[in-house]
């Protein structure tokens, strides 16, 4: 697949380290990639914002590209209503990503906040961005309690639309998973009818840049281009009776 919408159930909940991992295993396949934030929010003008942590992460001749940058850290919409400035579309998303598309093996779009967020105040999300674009959007969702009713959601609101959901991956999986997080990995599959693609370990943006780049297939399924395998995970951490 050319283009992959990387969303999730909320924010700072790891879709950028997700993003970057999957950058990372393309690019060692010497595949050329580009990734595109539709809408960065909370970064100053010249801070390095998310696309940017992607590609310091990932490596390689990464491409990236932000379609806008607002100083408060709210959705999209209210932080360019605030700032007075223009908001993004869906169709902006869209035909970005296209052009991006025509020139790179892979695009990474990587949203802010949840799904269903607004980019703009007509009600345009990414979901609808990953519609024009015909993209399959992989979901970022937490390990622990209370994900599985936000990662149902998240794959009703995708149907009700009509984009794919490619599958979840889970952002941030913990030194010492608690009794939900084990359960869930079980149970999560189920709840988004799609499969568990991947699970990066808590603090894998503060690994060594070349210890990333190494490791992120062992944190992918191989539908993303890695090794993981969700079946050995599950089993390896099921709770105890």
């Amino acid at each position: 697949m050319t283009v992959i919408v990387v969303s999730g159930t909320g924010t700072e909940i790891g879709k950028t380290v997700t993003t970057a991992a999957v950058a990372a295993v393309a690019v060692a396949a010497g595949r050329s990639v580009a990734v595109l934030k539709p809408a960065q929010t909370g970064v100053a003008p010249g801070e390095p914002g998310d696309a940017q942590e992607v590609a310091r992460l990932a490596g390689g001749d990464l491409t990236t590209l932000e379609l806008a940058r607002f100083p408060e850290p709210l959705a999209p919409n209210t932080a360019a209503r605030r700032a007075g400035m223009a908001m993004v579309r869906p169709h902006d998303v869209a035909d970005a990503a296209g052009k991006l598309a025509a020139e790179h093996d892979l695009v990474l779009v990587e949203g802010a906040g949840g799904l269903l967020v607004r980019l703009d105040d007509e009600g345009g999300t990414l979901a609808d961005a990953a519609r024009l674009l015909d993209a399959p959007v992989l979901v970022v969702t937490p390990a622990g309690l209370g994900t599985l009713n936000m990662t149902t959601l998240t794959a009703e609101g995708l149907r009700a639309r009509g984009v794919r959901q490619l599958g979840v991956t889970i952002g941030s999986w913990p030194a010492v998973p608690d009794l939900a997080s084990r359960c869930n990995l079980a149970d999560l599959p189920g709840q988004a009818d799609a499969p568990l693609l991947g699970a990066i370990p808590e603090n894998a943006a503060a690994l060594d840049v070349q210890d990333f780049r190494a490791s992120a297939g062992s944190w992918l399924a191989p539908a993303l281009g890695g090794t993981w395998e969700a079946e050995a995970f599950t089993r390896r951490h099921a709770p105890g009776p």
